[in-house]
């Protein structure tokens, strides 16, 4: 799967798990999704285990510093490179 393939899931799972029912036209690919409050420490940990059974990364090698979900870029970035790793 491409980063943009990538990218786009994970917009649609934060669309649909955080923002049902709202304006989703400014969630941009650097919107900050935790100082705007879109995701919590609650939506963090299902945000965590969506990527740990959609793309097979161990939660053992998940870094949980919130900078790694800061963003839709910082996510796909942080399972680019997990997904690599584990290709190699």
């Amino acid at each position: 799967m491409s980063s943009k393939d990538t990218a786009a899931e994970i917009r649609d799972f934060v669309v649909t798990q955080y923002l049902s029912g709202e304006d989703a036209s400014d969630l941009t690919d650097d919107y900050d999704l935790v100082e705007s409050g879109v995701i919590d420490s609650l939506g963090l940990v299902r945000l965590i285990s969506h990527i740990s059974q959609a793309y097979d990364v161990p939660l053992d090698d998940i870094e949980f510093g919130p900078v790694n979900f800061r963003s839709i870029n910082a996510i796909t970035d942080l399972i680019t490179s997990h997904t690599e790793a584990l290709a190699a």
